[in-house]
């Protein structure tokens, strides 16, 4: 008697292409500037801010306590949506290395976003844009 397993392989494949595929999406954060915007994205994970809407961009070393609403946690690695603690105001956090500095953006009076990449240059060359966009707004 042949024991035919296709139907929970096909499942087994399915589960570990769809964790490969997530890992991959959500390995770095993209960003771009385009039409007056600033975007970040990381997997499903989206922030598209209008720079006239920024109020602040500042530096700091390590992110304060957050309750995290969704999102996750890998080595160094921390992205999602949490909720300040203080504030209850929503906090976005795309930090793709948590040992180094990370851009606090302020926006749209309230909200927050963390932000760095792998590349630290690359998050001292968006930090630098972002500055001088924000001082040509005033």
């Amino acid at each position: 008697m042949k024991k035919r397993n296709w139907f929970w392989n096909l499942i087994i494949v399915i589960t570990v292409v769809g964790c490969i595929l997530a890992f991959v999406l959500h390995y770095k954060n993209w960003s771009k500037f385009e039409e007056g915007d600033f975007q970040v994205t990381s997997g499903i994970y989206k922030q598209r801010i209008s720079v006239s809407e920024i109020n602040a961009i500042t530096w700091v070393k390590r992110l304060p306590e957050l309750e995290r609403k969704n999102g996750f946690s890998w080595l160094a690695k921390e992205k999602g949506v949490f909720v300040d603690s203080l504030t209850q105001s929503k906090v976005y956090v795309f930090v793709d290395d948590l040992r180094q500095q990370k851009m606090l953006i302020k926006h749209h009076d309230s909200l927050q976003l963390y932000l760095n990449f792998t590349d630290s240059l690359k998050t001292q060359e968006t930090y630098e844009k972002l500055s001088l966009l924000l001082a040509q707004k005033e």
